[in-house]
C-alpha cells in the first residue's frame, strides 16, 4: 500500500477530515489532498506528525503493523 492510502485509510478510520487533520498536523489542507492522492510525499518529520495527530505509530503509515 502506497503511503497516501496508508494516510487516508488511518485518517478515516480516527474519523477526520482532511481539514481537520492538516490543523492538528499544521500544514495545509491541499497537501494532504496531495499526499494522499500520491501526488506528493510527505518528509518524515511531517509523517511522524501526522501519525501522532492520528495517535498510530508511523510504522503503520509504511504498512508495518
Amino acid at each position: 500500500m502506497e503511503i497516501g492510502q496508508s494516510i487516508q485509510e488511518a485518517r478515516k478510520k480516527a474519523k477526520l477530515t482532511q481539514k481537520e487533520l492538516a490543523e492538528k498536523v499544521g500544514i495545509a489542507t491541499i497537501t494532504v489532498q496531495q499526499y494522499e492522492r500520491g501526488v506528493r510525499t510527505p518528509k518524515i518529520e511531517t509523517l511522524q506528525k501526522i501519525a501522532q495527530a492520528l495517535n498510530i505509530d508511523v510504522g503503520v503509515l509504511y504498512g508495518v503493523e
